[in-house]
């Protein structure tokens, strides 16, 4: 389900549970968009993300690991210089919309006590994070700064009034269920059909996204309890919600406080114990991709590019070798003229003549007027040697622009499965292969070396991945044993996955090999082809690229990638 007002009650209450009375600890703006608060509370520190993405806008505690960047931003500055060391006295939803205030209590220089709120309004595009005085509502900072041009209704700028968003005349059902009871009588009479008792509920109650006013109505006309004790019910799983992570047949996931009935085609559900850990799952993958792009936004363009050229001059190179087929063809006419030589004269532009490689059949032979019969058997046979020389330099072209191909396709991928944190590596990667120009110096410069993702079996053996060829270099040539085992999605860009065991067992493997096609570029693919070899029988070729490898003797498995399965799998 969407981020609606129904759902932000839910994570409301389950934040001011969390939080409510802990002390601002660190703040951080790791991405654009993005602002963690550490709240030291119950002797814990929590990190509460607050995130104004246009796509991804959301609030709730996260566990993942997010580095800063070097230079804090102005925005930044500001929130430690006003929320340092803050205690948060409440969270609390404006009516049941998507707006969040947290309440927070400090000291200024001056030692005066002052009341703060920090906002967020989780609406798509026009999401916010704004801090403001509680008392004359004097806007203090936001994440971003909104021009009278761009917003008639307010102006969000530091120094300006905050203004909230226009509430819709709507009714809250949270807080009046008598009133909430009579419009859903007046509503059934008039729209018996759930779907379309749906869309009015939509307009007369506050919050409801499509999902959530879909399951609401159904539960009205397909229940025999009383409507009362419905509408109690129902309200009830965002006052003490069952957070769970459902996935259709079309590998789409959706998350809810409930365990959902009218989402299409659910074939899996998981349950979790808190909303937040179910938000962190739903969007792991989702945010995380879009932190790659913001942060690698040059290695993305520089491979795209240089992937486009190189498929751009793979195309004429096999054009070109196409036309040098011709080679023979040349080197007979000059064989056939030098062999009746005789029966040429000066001045001929054609001749036919017999073919001794096709008996069947006479050859025709275009002449030059102006040439000696010799000089135009000579002219076929330099033609055919420059044929014959082009084809060796084109193969040795081909060859190499395929390297390149299966080096930058390797790198996408990678760019792809990669975390925010790995792309720092990568860069190095291309600035020593030459694709990225090296601003500082011209002597290459020293890849950071990164450790593997660490995964453990079922039956307790370890599994190591790399995340880019670096790592996968040293992985697969340096660190691991010989007798260890090593697998690969077969003809895909993927990782180098290393299982620690001389004799894994079946099970091993199996987890290997599902890891291995999920760390590549089939990951949202079925049925993956993965090799499984010793590493004893790789071997790295002179001069390749990073990250390329050769080896026989490999066992070939299938299996389906699970983001579920891996994530359980790791470290």
């Amino acid at each position: 389900m969407p981020f609606d007002g129904m759902f932000t009650h839910a994570i409301t209450q389950e934040l001011n549970q969390e939080l409510a009375a802990g002390r601002v600890a660190k703040i951080n703006q790791p991405f654009d968009n993005e602002l963690i608060l550490t709240i030291r509370s119950n002797r814990k520190n929590k990190a509460l993300l607050l995130s104004a993405h246009p796509n991804y806008s959301r609030i709730h505690l996260t566990t993942e690991k997010i580095s800063n960047p070097a230079t804090p931003s102005n925005f930044t500055m500001s929130l430690r210089k006003h929320l340092d060391g803050a205690i948060l006295n409440q969270i609390s939803q404006v009516e049941n919309d998507r707006i969040v205030n947290l309440f927070f209590n400090h000291r200024n220089d001056l030692g005066d006590s002052e009341d703060l709120v920090l906002s967020i309004e989780i609406m798509g595009r026009r999401s916010n994070i704004i801090l403001y005085e509680s008392g004359s509502g004097r806007i203090i900072d936001l994440v971003r700064h909104i021009s009278a041009d761009q917003n008639r209704y307010r102006l969000l700028m530091p120094g300006a009034q905050y203004l909230a968003p226009p509430l819709q005349e709507t009714i809250n059902q949270f807080e009046d269920v008598n009133k909430t009871l009579a419009i859903v009588n007046e509503l059934m009479t008039k729209y018996p059909n759930y779907e379309t008792l749906a869309g009015e509920i939509r307009h007369e109650f506050q919050g409801f996204s499509r999902d959530t006013s879909l399951e609401f109505a159904y539960e009205l006309v397909s229940r025999k309890e009383s409507r009362e004790q419905i509408i109690k019910d129902f309200l009830t799983n965002f006052d003490n919600p069952v957070p769970t992570l459902s996935m259709n047949d079309q590998q789409k996931y959706y998350f809810s406080p409930y365990e959902p009935t009218q989402l299409d085609n659910i074939i899996t559900s998981e349950g979790f114990d808190s909303l937040s850990k179910l938000l962190d799952r739903y969007y792991l993958q989702l945010a995380n991709q879009d932190r790659v792009k913001q942060r690698g936004k040059t290695l993305i363009r520089v491979v795209h590019n240089d992937l486009k050229r190189n498929k751009g001059k793979l195309k004429k190179l096999q054009q070109t070798l196409e036309n040098t087929k011709r080679a023979d063809e040349f080197r007979i006419k000059g064989e056939v003229l030098t062999t009746y030589l005789s029966q040429v004269e000066r001045g001929m532009t054609s001749i036919e003549l017999p073919n001794f490689y096709d008996n069947d059949s006479p050859l025709k032979i275009e002449l030059s007027n102006q040439l000696s019969p010799s000089k135009n058997a000579q002219k076929y046979f330099t033609k055919y040697q420059k044929e014959k020389n082009a084809v060796t330099f084109v193969t040795k072209q081909i060859k190499l622009t395929k390297q390149e191909i299966d080096f930058l396709e390797n790198i996408e991928s990678q760019v792809e499965l990669a975390n925010p944190d790995d792309l720092d590596e990568i860069k190095i990667e291309l600035e020593n292969q030459g694709y990225i120009k090296q601003k500082t110096t011209k002597k290459k410069r020293v890849t950071i070396k990164s450790k593997p993702e660490k995964f453990i079996s079922s039956t307790g053996t370890s599994i190591l991945v790399g995340k880019n060829d670096s790592q996968n270099d040293r992985l697969t040539l340096h660190t691991a044993d010989k007798q260890f085992y090593w697998l690969h999605a077969k003809d895909i860009p993927g990782s180098h996955v290393i299982i620690e065991s001389k004799n894994p067992d079946e099970t091993t493997v199996d987890e290997a090999a599902l890891i291995a096609a999920y760390y590549s570029k089939a990951q949202n693919s079925a049925n993956v082809p993965v090799d499984f070899v010793q590493v004893k029988n790789i071997r790295k070729p002179n001069g390749s690229k990073p990250g390329f490898v050769i080896y026989e003797g490999q066992k070939t498995f299938r299996t389906t990638p699970d983001l579920k399965q891996v994530l359980a799998l790791k470290q």
